[in-house]
Protein backbone atom coordinates (compact mmCIF):
# COMPACT_ATOMS: atom_id res chain seq x y z
CA UNK A 1 0.00 0.00 0.00
CA UNK A 2 1.06 3.52 -1.44
CA UNK A 3 0.28 6.67 1.19
CA UNK A 4 -0.06 9.71 1.00
CA UNK A 5 -2.86 9.89 -1.81
CA UNK A 6 -6.34 9.62 -0.28
CA UNK A 7 -8.28 10.12 -2.81
CA UNK A 8 -8.30 9.44 -6.57
CA UNK A 9 -10.83 10.25 -9.75
CA UNK A 10 -10.38 8.21 -12.27
CA UNK A 11 -11.19 8.29 -15.90
CA UNK A 12 -13.95 5.44 -16.02
CA UNK A 13 -15.07 3.99 -19.36
CA UNK A 14 -16.86 1.17 -17.84
CA UNK A 15 -14.78 -1.38 -19.37
CA UNK A 16 -12.93 -4.39 -18.31
CA UNK A 17 -9.56 -2.18 -17.55
CA UNK A 18 -11.20 0.55 -15.94
CA UNK A 19 -13.06 -1.80 -13.76
CA UNK A 20 -10.55 -3.57 -12.23
CA UNK A 21 -8.51 0.01 -11.88
CA UNK A 22 -11.27 0.93 -9.03
CA UNK A 23 -10.38 -1.89 -6.61
CA UNK A 24 -6.49 -2.11 -7.64
CA UNK A 25 -6.41 1.46 -6.37
CA UNK A 26 -8.22 0.61 -3.30
CA UNK A 27 -5.75 -1.55 -2.62
CA UNK A 28 -2.19 -0.46 -3.55
CA UNK A 29 -2.71 2.84 -2.48
CA UNK A 30 -5.45 3.03 0.05
CA UNK A 31 -7.68 5.49 -1.13
CA UNK A 32 -11.03 6.51 -2.18
CA UNK A 33 -12.04 6.05 -5.39
CA UNK A 34 -14.14 8.55 -7.83
CA UNK A 35 -14.82 7.41 -10.54
CA UNK A 36 -15.67 10.24 -13.85
CA UNK A 37 -17.21 9.04 -17.07
CA UNK A 38 -17.41 11.80 -19.95
CA UNK A 39 -20.07 11.02 -22.39
CA UNK A 40 -18.56 12.36 -25.66
CA UNK A 41 -21.14 10.36 -27.67
CA UNK A 42 -19.62 7.14 -27.75
CA UNK A 43 -23.37 6.18 -27.40
CA UNK A 44 -26.19 4.87 -25.35
CA UNK A 45 -25.01 1.14 -25.34
CA UNK A 46 -21.64 1.88 -23.87
CA UNK A 47 -23.34 4.54 -20.78
CA UNK A 48 -25.86 2.00 -19.86
CA UNK A 49 -25.99 1.59 -16.60
CA UNK A 50 -22.07 2.42 -15.69
CA UNK A 51 -22.59 4.66 -12.33
CA UNK A 52 -24.39 1.39 -10.99
CA UNK A 53 -21.32 -0.46 -12.09
CA UNK A 54 -19.13 1.97 -10.60
CA UNK A 55 -20.28 1.97 -7.50
CA UNK A 56 -20.36 -1.85 -7.54
CA UNK A 57 -16.54 -1.95 -8.52
CA UNK A 58 -15.84 0.18 -4.97
CA UNK A 59 -15.76 3.28 -6.55
CA UNK A 60 -17.19 6.05 -3.52
CA UNK A 61 -18.90 8.07 -6.26
CA UNK A 62 -20.06 7.43 -9.62
CA UNK A 63 -19.71 11.23 -11.81
CA UNK A 64 -21.34 11.03 -15.39
CA UNK A 65 -20.99 14.45 -17.51
CA UNK A 66 -22.37 14.78 -20.93
CA UNK A 67 -20.02 16.78 -22.43
CA UNK A 68 -20.97 15.80 -26.15
CA UNK A 69 -21.63 19.93 -26.94
CA UNK A 70 -18.83 21.03 -25.24
CA UNK A 71 -16.79 18.84 -26.97
CA UNK A 72 -18.15 19.75 -30.96
CA UNK A 73 -18.15 23.32 -29.95
CA UNK A 74 -14.58 23.79 -28.25
CA UNK A 75 -12.77 20.89 -29.43
CA UNK A 76 -13.79 18.74 -32.91
CA UNK A 77 -15.33 22.46 -34.44
CA UNK A 78 -12.17 24.26 -33.67
CA UNK A 79 -10.03 21.60 -35.16
CA UNK A 80 -11.94 21.46 -37.84
CA UNK A 81 -11.71 25.07 -38.61
CA UNK A 82 -7.99 24.90 -38.36
CA UNK A 83 -8.32 22.11 -40.91
CA UNK A 84 -5.66 19.96 -39.14
CA UNK A 85 -5.59 16.10 -40.18
CA UNK A 86 -2.98 14.03 -39.12
CA UNK A 87 -0.23 12.32 -41.44
CA UNK A 88 -2.95 13.71 -44.58
CA UNK A 89 -6.14 11.26 -43.07
CA UNK A 90 -7.03 10.92 -39.42
CA UNK A 91 -9.38 13.64 -38.31
CA UNK A 92 -8.14 13.28 -34.89
CA UNK A 93 -11.52 12.23 -33.44
CA UNK A 94 -9.90 10.65 -30.39
CA UNK A 95 -7.31 13.47 -29.42
CA UNK A 96 -9.74 16.25 -29.50
CA UNK A 97 -11.62 14.09 -26.89
CA UNK A 98 -9.35 13.42 -24.60
CA UNK A 99 -7.94 17.34 -23.34
CA UNK A 100 -11.95 17.83 -22.67
CA UNK A 101 -12.09 14.80 -20.97
CA UNK A 102 -8.99 15.68 -18.60
CA UNK A 103 -10.11 19.61 -18.10
CA UNK A 104 -12.75 17.58 -16.24
CA UNK A 105 -10.67 15.29 -14.61
CA UNK A 106 -8.87 18.03 -12.86
CA UNK A 107 -12.18 20.21 -12.10
CA UNK A 108 -14.09 16.96 -10.11
CA UNK A 109 -10.48 16.65 -8.57
CA UNK A 110 -10.50 19.96 -7.57
CA UNK A 111 -14.46 19.66 -6.04
CA UNK A 112 -13.99 16.25 -4.79
CA UNK A 113 -10.73 17.83 -2.91
CA UNK A 114 -8.77 14.73 -4.51
CA UNK A 115 -4.70 14.15 -4.74
CA UNK A 116 -4.84 11.98 -7.92
CA UNK A 117 -6.06 11.60 -11.55
CA UNK A 118 -6.10 7.98 -12.41
CA UNK A 119 -6.52 6.39 -16.09
CA UNK A 120 -6.86 3.33 -17.96
CA UNK A 121 -4.19 3.90 -20.94
CA UNK A 122 -1.62 1.22 -22.18
CA UNK A 123 1.99 1.98 -21.88
CA UNK A 124 1.74 2.00 -25.91
CA UNK A 125 -0.36 4.31 -26.56
CA UNK A 126 -1.49 8.24 -27.14
CA UNK A 127 -3.58 8.99 -24.52
CA UNK A 128 -1.34 8.18 -21.57
CA UNK A 129 0.08 11.71 -22.91
CA UNK A 130 -2.94 13.39 -23.72
CA UNK A 131 -4.56 12.89 -20.34
CA UNK A 132 -1.01 13.54 -18.68
CA UNK A 133 -0.25 16.70 -20.23
CA UNK A 134 -3.71 18.18 -19.89
CA UNK A 135 -3.55 17.50 -16.25
CA UNK A 136 0.01 18.77 -16.03
CA UNK A 137 -1.27 21.78 -17.81
CA UNK A 138 -4.47 22.42 -15.72
CA UNK A 139 -2.90 21.40 -12.49
CA UNK A 140 0.38 20.12 -11.88
CA UNK A 141 0.06 19.53 -8.30
CA UNK A 142 -2.21 16.56 -8.80
CA UNK A 143 -0.58 13.15 -9.09
CA UNK A 144 -1.34 10.87 -11.78
CA UNK A 145 -1.12 7.05 -11.59
CA UNK A 146 -1.36 5.53 -14.78
CA UNK A 147 -2.15 1.29 -13.72
CA UNK A 148 -0.93 -0.31 -16.78
CA UNK A 149 2.64 0.87 -16.08
CA UNK A 150 2.35 -0.37 -12.47
CA UNK A 151 0.36 -3.55 -11.92
CA UNK A 152 1.46 -7.27 -12.84
CA UNK A 153 -2.16 -7.93 -15.08
CA UNK A 154 -0.79 -7.92 -18.66
CA UNK A 155 -4.31 -10.27 -20.11
CA UNK A 156 -7.65 -10.18 -20.38
CA UNK A 157 -7.42 -13.34 -18.60
CA UNK A 158 -5.31 -11.69 -15.55
CA UNK A 159 -7.95 -8.56 -15.28
CA UNK A 160 -11.03 -11.55 -15.20
CA UNK A 161 -9.16 -13.28 -12.65
CA UNK A 162 -8.61 -9.89 -10.40
CA UNK A 163 -12.10 -8.70 -11.04
CA UNK A 164 -13.30 -12.56 -9.58
CA UNK A 165 -11.43 -12.22 -6.85
CA UNK A 166 -12.94 -8.33 -6.01
CA UNK A 167 -16.54 -9.27 -6.96
CA UNK A 168 -15.76 -6.61 -9.60
CA UNK A 169 -18.94 -7.17 -11.94
CA UNK A 170 -17.82 -8.25 -16.01
CA UNK A 171 -19.86 -8.47 -18.47
CA UNK A 172 -20.19 -12.06 -19.75
CA UNK A 173 -20.32 -11.37 -23.66
CA UNK A 174 -16.80 -11.93 -25.58
CA UNK A 175 -15.66 -8.46 -26.22
CA UNK A 176 -14.48 -7.47 -29.85
CA UNK A 177 -10.84 -8.28 -31.45
CA UNK A 178 -10.92 -4.77 -32.15
CA UNK A 179 -9.66 -2.21 -29.72
CA UNK A 180 -12.18 0.97 -30.72
CA UNK A 181 -12.54 4.14 -28.93
CA UNK A 182 -15.99 5.75 -30.12
CA UNK A 183 -17.82 9.36 -29.50
CA UNK A 184 -19.65 11.37 -31.75
CA UNK A 185 -17.20 12.66 -34.23
CA UNK A 186 -15.30 9.35 -34.94
CA UNK A 187 -15.11 5.04 -34.15
CA UNK A 188 -11.44 3.63 -34.49
CA UNK A 189 -10.29 0.24 -35.11
CA UNK A 190 -6.97 -1.24 -34.22
CA UNK A 191 -6.37 -4.96 -33.33
CA UNK A 192 -6.89 -8.23 -34.73
CA UNK A 193 -6.53 -8.44 -38.03
CA UNK A 194 -5.40 -4.89 -38.37
CA UNK A 195 -2.12 -5.87 -36.99
CA UNK A 196 -1.09 -7.24 -40.35
CA UNK A 197 -0.90 -3.59 -42.68
CA UNK A 198 -1.19 -6.50 -45.53
CA UNK A 199 -5.07 -7.65 -44.48
CA UNK A 200 -7.63 -6.22 -45.82
CA UNK A 201 -10.44 -4.79 -43.04
CA UNK A 202 -13.30 -7.64 -42.58
CA UNK A 203 -16.45 -5.84 -43.55
CA UNK A 204 -18.02 -6.79 -40.79
CA UNK A 205 -15.80 -4.46 -38.26
CA UNK A 206 -17.39 -1.66 -39.40
CA UNK A 207 -20.03 -0.05 -37.24
CA UNK A 208 -20.77 3.58 -38.86
CA UNK A 209 -20.56 2.87 -43.04
CA UNK A 210 -22.06 0.52 -45.44
CA UNK A 211 -19.63 -0.60 -47.72
CA UNK A 212 -19.27 1.79 -50.56
CA UNK A 213 -20.37 -1.45 -52.85
CA UNK A 214 -23.36 -1.79 -51.08
CA UNK A 215 -24.45 2.11 -50.76
CA UNK A 216 -27.35 3.46 -52.73
CA UNK A 217 -27.41 3.69 -56.40
CA UNK A 218 -28.27 7.23 -56.63
CA UNK A 219 -26.32 10.18 -55.20
CA UNK A 220 -27.69 12.41 -52.34
CA UNK A 221 -26.31 16.12 -52.24
CA UNK A 222 -26.58 17.58 -48.59
CA UNK A 223 -25.92 21.47 -48.31
CA UNK A 224 -24.31 22.94 -45.16
CA UNK A 225 -24.48 26.16 -43.71
CA UNK A 226 -21.35 27.75 -41.98
CA UNK A 227 -21.17 31.27 -40.05
CA UNK A 228 -17.19 32.06 -39.41
CA UNK A 229 -16.29 28.81 -40.44
CA UNK A 230 -18.52 26.85 -37.49
CA UNK A 231 -21.64 24.67 -39.59
CA UNK A 232 -24.80 25.77 -38.25
CA UNK A 233 -27.18 24.32 -40.34
CA UNK A 234 -28.20 21.01 -43.07
CA UNK A 235 -30.26 21.79 -45.79
CA UNK A 236 -31.51 24.78 -44.38
CA UNK A 237 -32.15 23.39 -41.21
CA UNK A 238 -30.81 24.97 -38.23
CA UNK A 239 -29.02 22.76 -35.64
CA UNK A 240 -26.99 22.52 -32.68
CA UNK A 241 -23.66 20.47 -33.11
CA UNK A 242 -24.85 17.67 -31.56
CA UNK A 243 -27.58 17.24 -33.75
CA UNK A 244 -26.23 18.48 -36.53
CA UNK A 245 -23.40 15.41 -36.40
CA UNK A 246 -25.64 13.45 -35.67
CA UNK A 247 -27.82 13.40 -38.66
CA UNK A 248 -24.67 14.33 -40.95
CA UNK A 249 -22.78 10.79 -39.35
CA UNK A 250 -26.35 8.72 -40.36
CA UNK A 251 -26.79 10.25 -43.62
CA UNK A 252 -23.09 10.22 -44.97
CA UNK A 253 -22.38 6.66 -43.16
CA UNK A 254 -25.39 5.57 -45.40
CA UNK A 255 -23.43 6.26 -48.11
CA UNK A 256 -20.11 4.43 -46.91
CA UNK A 257 -18.56 8.29 -46.61
CA UNK A 258 -15.34 8.65 -44.38
CA UNK A 259 -13.50 5.49 -43.76
CA UNK A 260 -9.84 5.72 -43.97
CA UNK A 261 -7.12 2.98 -42.72
CA UNK A 262 -3.59 3.92 -42.29
CA UNK A 263 -0.47 3.11 -40.70
CA UNK A 264 0.35 6.13 -38.95
CA UNK A 265 3.49 7.26 -36.44
CA UNK A 266 2.11 7.53 -33.01
CA UNK A 267 3.84 9.92 -30.26
CA UNK A 268 5.56 6.98 -28.66
CA UNK A 269 7.85 6.34 -31.35
CA UNK A 270 5.96 2.96 -33.20
CA UNK A 271 3.95 2.70 -36.57
CA UNK A 272 0.18 1.76 -36.27
CA UNK A 273 -2.61 0.36 -37.98
CA UNK A 274 -5.90 2.01 -37.71
CA UNK A 275 -8.99 2.18 -39.44
CA UNK A 276 -11.35 5.59 -38.75
CA UNK A 277 -15.04 5.84 -39.46
CA UNK A 278 -15.95 9.67 -39.64
CA UNK A 279 -19.01 10.18 -41.86
CA UNK A 280 -20.03 13.60 -40.51
CA UNK A 281 -16.81 14.98 -40.16
CA UNK A 282 -15.41 13.90 -43.62
CA UNK A 283 -18.76 16.25 -44.92
CA UNK A 284 -17.75 18.95 -42.74
CA UNK A 285 -13.99 18.99 -43.52
CA UNK A 286 -14.68 18.44 -47.37
CA UNK A 287 -17.40 21.29 -47.59
CA UNK A 288 -15.04 23.89 -44.86
CA UNK A 289 -12.37 23.36 -47.29
CA UNK A 290 -14.36 23.83 -50.78
CA UNK A 291 -15.84 27.27 -49.04
CA UNK A 292 -12.38 28.66 -48.10
CA UNK A 293 -11.30 28.17 -51.55
CA UNK A 294 -13.46 30.81 -52.62
CA UNK A 295 -13.36 32.85 -49.69
CA UNK A 296 -9.80 33.09 -48.74
CA UNK A 297 -6.96 35.15 -50.57
CA UNK A 298 -4.53 33.12 -52.23
CA UNK A 299 -1.90 33.85 -49.98
CA UNK A 300 -3.67 33.51 -46.60
CA UNK A 301 -5.01 30.11 -47.73
CA UNK A 302 -1.43 28.69 -48.17
CA UNK A 303 -0.39 30.00 -45.32
CA UNK A 304 -3.45 28.47 -43.24
CA UNK A 305 -2.26 24.92 -45.09
CA UNK A 306 1.20 25.25 -43.11
CA UNK A 307 -0.50 26.29 -39.56
CA UNK A 308 -3.41 23.24 -40.35
CA UNK A 309 -0.38 20.70 -40.72
CA UNK A 310 1.23 22.02 -37.36
CA UNK A 311 -2.47 21.94 -35.48
CA UNK A 312 -2.79 18.76 -36.10
CA UNK A 313 0.63 17.50 -34.76
CA UNK A 314 0.01 19.55 -31.43
CA UNK A 315 -3.80 18.30 -31.33
CA UNK A 316 -2.24 14.35 -32.05
CA UNK A 317 0.28 15.16 -29.70
CA UNK A 318 -1.35 15.81 -26.90
CA UNK A 319 -0.48 19.39 -26.40
CA UNK A 320 -3.96 21.42 -26.53
CA UNK A 321 -3.83 23.43 -23.14
CA UNK A 322 -0.30 25.26 -24.72
CA UNK A 323 0.35 28.64 -25.39
CA UNK A 324 1.05 27.57 -29.33
CA UNK A 325 -2.31 26.17 -29.45
CA UNK A 326 -3.94 28.87 -28.41
CA UNK A 327 -1.85 31.83 -30.87
CA UNK A 328 -2.65 28.95 -33.70
CA UNK A 329 -6.68 29.31 -32.70
CA UNK A 330 -6.38 32.97 -32.69
CA UNK A 331 -4.82 32.93 -36.51
CA UNK A 332 -7.72 30.33 -37.42
CA UNK A 333 -10.42 32.48 -35.90
CA UNK A 334 -9.37 35.73 -37.40
CA UNK A 335 -8.80 34.09 -40.77
CA UNK A 336 -12.71 32.34 -40.31
CA UNK A 337 -14.44 35.78 -39.55
CA UNK A 338 -15.23 35.74 -43.59
CA UNK A 339 -15.43 32.55 -44.00
CA UNK A 340 -19.44 31.86 -44.10
CA UNK A 341 -21.73 30.65 -46.72
CA UNK A 342 -23.30 27.64 -48.25
CA UNK A 343 -21.29 24.33 -49.78
CA UNK A 344 -23.29 21.46 -51.49
CA UNK A 345 -21.96 18.39 -50.85
CA UNK A 346 -22.31 15.35 -52.96
CA UNK A 347 -22.34 11.75 -51.38
CA UNK A 348 -22.04 8.78 -53.83
CA UNK A 349 -20.83 5.05 -52.66
CA UNK A 350 -17.99 6.61 -50.38
CA UNK A 351 -16.73 9.69 -52.49
CA UNK A 352 -17.70 13.36 -51.04
CA UNK A 353 -17.27 16.04 -53.22
CA UNK A 354 -18.18 19.52 -53.45
CA UNK A 355 -20.91 20.17 -56.24
CA UNK A 356 -21.29 23.65 -55.38
CA UNK A 357 -20.69 26.86 -53.18
CA UNK A 358 -21.51 30.25 -52.35
CA UNK A 359 -20.80 32.89 -49.85
CA UNK A 360 -21.46 36.72 -49.79
CA UNK A 361 -17.78 36.70 -48.92
CA UNK A 362 -16.83 35.00 -52.33
CA UNK A 363 -13.40 36.44 -53.87
CA UNK A 364 -14.30 34.19 -57.52
CA UNK A 365 -15.69 36.74 -60.07
CA UNK A 366 -16.75 35.15 -63.29
CA UNK A 367 -15.87 38.35 -65.21
CA UNK A 368 -12.19 37.80 -64.41
CA UNK A 369 -12.18 34.05 -64.51
CA UNK A 370 -14.50 33.60 -67.57
CA UNK A 371 -12.60 32.35 -71.15
CA UNK A 372 -15.46 33.92 -72.98
CA UNK A 373 -15.76 37.59 -74.03
CA UNK A 374 -14.05 39.89 -70.80
CA UNK A 375 -13.93 43.57 -70.28
CA UNK A 376 -12.11 43.56 -66.86
CA UNK A 377 -8.65 41.57 -67.93
CA UNK A 378 -6.62 42.96 -69.90
CA UNK A 379 -4.75 39.78 -70.70
CA UNK A 380 -1.48 42.37 -72.41
CA UNK A 381 -1.05 43.15 -68.84
CA UNK A 382 0.58 39.50 -67.91
CA UNK A 383 3.46 39.66 -70.43
CA UNK A 384 5.18 42.76 -68.47
CA UNK A 385 3.75 40.80 -65.19
CA UNK A 386 5.76 37.10 -66.22
CA UNK A 387 8.87 39.44 -67.66
CA UNK A 388 9.19 40.71 -64.02
CA UNK A 389 8.30 37.34 -61.92
CA UNK A 390 10.39 35.69 -63.97
CA UNK A 391 13.54 37.99 -64.02
CA UNK A 392 15.30 36.37 -61.76
CA UNK A 393 15.70 32.61 -63.49
CA UNK A 394 16.69 34.66 -66.85
CA UNK A 395 19.37 36.00 -64.90
CA UNK A 396 20.53 33.08 -63.52
CA UNK A 397 19.99 31.23 -67.41
CA UNK A 398 22.50 33.83 -68.92
CA UNK A 399 24.65 33.29 -65.46
CA UNK A 400 24.73 30.18 -66.68
CA UNK A 401 25.45 30.70 -70.24
CA UNK A 402 28.19 33.10 -69.99
CA UNK A 403 29.94 31.06 -67.14
CA UNK A 404 29.50 28.00 -69.52
CA UNK A 405 31.28 29.98 -72.98
CA UNK A 406 34.24 31.49 -70.07
CA UNK A 407 32.90 34.98 -70.82
CA UNK A 408 32.51 36.13 -67.33
CA UNK A 409 29.59 38.03 -65.65
CA UNK A 410 26.84 39.55 -67.84
CA UNK A 411 26.55 42.94 -68.15
CA UNK A 412 25.06 45.71 -67.76
CA UNK A 413 23.64 46.05 -71.20
CA UNK A 414 22.54 42.32 -71.47
CA UNK A 415 20.85 42.96 -67.85
CA UNK A 416 18.77 45.72 -69.08
CA UNK A 417 17.86 43.98 -72.17
CA UNK A 418 16.01 41.10 -70.10
CA UNK A 419 14.40 43.57 -67.91
CA UNK A 420 12.76 44.56 -70.77
CA UNK A 421 12.29 41.42 -72.94
CA UNK A 422 14.66 42.23 -75.64
CA UNK A 423 17.22 38.79 -74.83
CA UNK A 424 17.08 35.51 -76.50
CA UNK A 425 18.02 33.89 -73.13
Amino acid sequence: MKSGIEKVVLAYSGGLDTSVIVPWLKEHYGCDVVTVTADVGQGQKEMGGLEKKALASGASKAVVLDLRDEYLREYAFPTLQAGAVYEGLYLLGTATARPVIAKHLVEVAHAEGADAVAHGCTGKGNDQVRFELGVKALDPSLKVIAPWREWSIRSRDDAVAYAAAHGVPVMSKKESVYSRDANIWHLSHEGGILEDPWAEPDESMFCRSCSPQEAPDEPQDVEIDFEKGFPVAVDGTPMDPVALLTHLNSVAGAHGVGRADMVENRLVGMKSRGVYETPGGTVLYTALQGLEGLCLDRETLHYKLLVAQKYAELVYYGLWFTPLREALHAFVSQVMERVSGTVRIKLYKGSCVVAGRKSPYGLYREALATFGKDDEYHQADAAGFIRLFGLPLAVKALVDRELAESQGSPGETAVSSLVAGRCDA
